[in-house]
């Protein structure tokens, strides 16, 4: 499994929730197994989200779309992204 790992600041968390729920990129269709909204809890102003694939191309496609959606819209304040492999994982 793949994850494309996206943080960034928000200035408002509403107002980006509702653009991510609009899902301008199709998530679904692009390959998304699930996701994950992630918020710290010392820092509300901060947002994680992990977007799950089954290819890292899969991935690095959305990661891509993503990094030029990301240039034009003002609910995130210095969006990173990085794709990462899960090369282990156990639920207890």
């Amino acid at each position: 499994m793949y994850v494309l790992r996206v943080q960034h600041a928000v200035h408002d968390y509403a107002e980006w929730k509702a653009a991510f729920d609009s899902d301008p990129l199709g998530r679904e269709k692009a390959g998304v197994r699930s996701y994950r909204v992630l918020r710290p809890v010392d820092d509300p102003s901060a947002v994680m989200i992990d977007l799950e694939f089954d290819t890292a191309a899969e991935a690095e496609a959305l990661e891509a779309a993503l990094r030029d959606l990301l240039t034009r819209v003002t609910v995130a304040v210095d969006p990173q992204t990085r794709v990462v492999e899960v090369v282990e994982a156990e639920r207890y």
